[in-house]
This record gives C-alpha cells, sequence and structure tokens, in this order.
C-alpha cells in the first residue's frame, strides 16, 4: 500500500520560522511579544499584502501594531545595512539543494530601485539619485543575482549599493558570493547598465561567460555605426575607453502600432562565448525573468503607513513572490524537491502550484494541504 504524503500548512510555517530565526533573527523576550509572534506577524501580512496593523488584529495572541514597528526599529537600523545583508545572503544559502551544485546553471544579476520619499538625513546618505520616477529621484538600490534551475527562478545573493559604490564592485561581490556557494555559472546575463570598462574587464579575467546588453549610441559614429544592413553579425567594436569587446549585431523585425514589422537593432556585448547572434538573442530573453520576480514582489510585500526607515527597506525582500523568497528563497525550493520527491509530479506541474500553495498555507495556518497524486494533478 502506497502511503499518502502530506505537507501541511504548519509544516511550511515551522520550517520558515526555523530557517528564520536562524538566519534572520528578532528578538523580543515580552509577556506577549515573542520571536515567534513577530515572526507570525511578517509571514502573514507578507502572505496576504496587509499591513502590520491589519496582521496584528487578524492574529489573537498578538501585540499591537505600534509595539512590532517599535520591536522592528529598533533591530533593523541602517548603520548595519552590511550586516543585514550577510544575514539575508547567508539566509539565501541556507537550503540549497544539492543538484543545484552539480550542473552547470544560468545567471542573470540585475539592478531594482525602491522609491524613498523621506527626508530623514541618515537615510538619505544610503539612498542614490536616478532619473525621476515614481515622483521621485532618490532610491534605495538593490542588486540581486539569480540562477534558473529546472524552470525555477532562485536568488542566491543580494548587495545594498551605497551611494558612490562603484559597479563593478557590485559585479565582483556578488559574483564571488555565487561562487563560494559552488555554483557553477554556463552564462551570466547583465543589463545594459552594467556595461562598462571595468566591469568587462572584470569578467574577462574571471573568465566568466557573460553576455551584457549595449546601448545604442551615436547620430552617425558610436555604436550606431554597426547598425547597418539586414542580417545579424558578430564583429570587434573598441569603446572610447579603449576597451575592446566582441559584439554581437542582431536584427530584429518588431511590429509597429500599425501592424507594419520594422527593422529594430539590438547590441550584445559577448564574453567568452561563440554562439551566433540569433542563438544570443534568443537565451538573453531568459533574463527577463527577473524583472518579472520584481514586478511580483510588490504584491506580497509587507504594507507600512508610516514613515520609511531602514526596516521599511529590510521588510520589502521578506515576502514571497512567484516563488522566489528573497532571505528565503531556498525554502521554496526545498519545499519543491520535498513535493516532486513524494508525489512524483513533473517539473511543470509542480513549479507551476508550488508558489500558490505556500502562499495559501501562510494566509490560513490551519489549513491541511494533501498533494493529489500524478495522475489527479495532470492538467
Amino acid at each position: 500500500m502506497i502511503t499518502q504524503s502530506e505537507l501541511t500548512a504548519q509544516d511550511i510555517r515551522e520550517t520558515m520560522q526555523s530557517v528564520a530565526q536562524e538566519h534572520l533573527p528578532l528578538e523580543a523576550a515580552g509577556y506577549i511579544s515573542t520571536s515567534a509572534m513577530l515572526y507570525d506577524v511578517l509571514m502573514k501580512a507578507a502572505s496576504e499584502g496587509i499591513s502590520l496593523d491589519a496582521a496584528c488584529r487578524d492574529l489573537e495572541t498578538s501585540a499591537s501594531g505600534n509595539r512590532i514597528r517599535e520591536l522592528l526599529n529598533g533591530q533593523l537600523r541602517v548603520e548595519q545595512l552590511s550586516v543585514h545583508e550577510e544575514q539575508i545572503n547567508a539566509a539565501l544559502a541556507a537550503r540549497l539543494p544539492r543538484q543545484l551544485q552539480k550542473r552547470w546553471v544560468e545567471a542573470a544579476l540585475d539592478e531594482h530601485d525602491e522609491p524613498f520619499y523621506g527626508k530623514t538625513a541618515s537615510l538619505l546618505a544610503y539612498t542614490v539619485r536616478s532619473r525621476a520616477k515614481q515622483g521621485t529621484t532618490r532610491f534605495f538600490r538593490i542588486c540581486s543575482l539569480y540562477v534558473i534551475y529546472r524552470q525555477m527562478r532562485l536568488t542566491l545573493a543580494v548587495a545594498f549599493v551605497r551611494p558612490g559604490e562603484e559597479t563593478v564592485s557590485i559585479v565582483r561581490r556578488l559574483h564571488q558570493r555565487v561562487q563560494a556557494l559552488g555554483i557553477k555559472m554556463r552564462v551570466l546575463y547583465l543589463d545594459r547598465g552594467f556595461c562598462s570598462g571595468p566591469v568587462i574587464a572584470y569578467l574577462t579575467d574571471a573568465k566568466q561567460p557573460s553576455i551584457l546588453a549595449c546601448t545604442i549610441r551615436g547620430k552617425t559614429g558610436g555604436t550606431r555605426q554597426l547598425c547597418r544592413g539586414r542580417k545579424s553579425y558578430r564583429t570587434t567594436y573598441t569603446f572610447t575607453d579603449g576597451t575592446t569587446v566582441d559584439m554581437a549585431v542582431v536584427a530584429t523585425l518588431v511590429p509597429g502600432k500599425d501592424k507594419v514589422r520594422r527593422r529594430k537593432w539590438l547590441l550584445f556585448v559577448v564574453i567568452g562565448l561563440d554562439w551566433a547572434p540569433k542563438t544570443i538573442y534568443r537565451r538573453y530573453r531568459f533574463r527577463f525573468g527577473i524583472e518579472a520576480s520584481y514586478r511580483i514582489l510588490r504584491r506580497v510585500r509587507v504594507k507600512n503607513h508610516l514613515p520609511q526607515s531602514c526596516a521599511t527597506l529590510l521588510l520589502t525582500w521578506f515576502c514571497p513572490a512567484s516563488g522566489q523568497y528573497l532571505g528565503l528563497s531556498p525554502l521554496v525550493c526545498w519545499l519543491a524537491f520535498q513535493v516532486q520527491a513524494h508525489t512524483g509530479l513533473s517539473r511543470l506541474v509542480f513549479s507551476s502550484r508550488l508558489s500558490s500553495v505556500c502562499l495559501g498555507a501562510l494566509s490560513n495556518i490551519s489549513m491541511g494541504l494533501s498533494w493529489p497524486s500524478p495522475a489527479q494533478a495532470s492538467p
């Protein structure tokens, strides 16, 4: 007789809480305010996309929302941003599956700007200026590196960008962090914001195969002079700073508003790869998955109606999003492998269902989740 495997909401809650307590410690030693209560409030607020006050009202044994914010603001200080970054990265590497370290994977590196509207001098010192967006020119900037493994996007490292910090130092920190985990990256995809001489030199010296999007500049000269002809091709190009790169020039036909297809040129800096231009274009499109992760992240963030603080920034990443859990992402991956091991579900089935199951389990702790057999789970 085959025993039925069951993954309950309480199991998910306890596992998430144990990983968080080990790597993201939050202390509370009051009569009502306890460490376990803090994590329950945060997980409920994140999974349901509600504020801390609403989560405290729904939980019977919780302290008030003001007390929760007082505890968080007292422990999550902007002066300890480097320490919090190390804690988050340690949590990201807490439960990496062994299969991930045995195979070559594709990785992507991108940056995300979180708008800042406050006027506190201590917080302004950690913001960066950028072009106006969402009503402000000040942002908290975070860079993250994720890998694509079995149709799952797993964030393995994050870095908080300080004002004036060079881009190459961010890339070096994230790249070395993932290498220290024993992850073998077949190719690394980077956005056009990282296309600079120092970054290209570092990736070349590190012998890391990479593809970087390149901006088309100039009217007749610059990189625009490469956009000629009708076919895609590869060539060499020397930037104004003297950096010589291998460039892939891709010609695509994109339909406009009038449904007439017109030629659109795309440029890619290629390091250590001999792929054809069309192959580079097709594989680079996988990088846009990280953009979707950032968008979905906003749907399940912890909401806060008080002035911004360091706790507000860090709690943005304490939330699940479509299989992502920045701070607990390996936990979701671990759950996925547990489900596959117990039920034999195909990778398409369990990877698409896992996110909704985890969110539903957190929003209703008392609900049990019985996994169906592979035949019942097939669409």
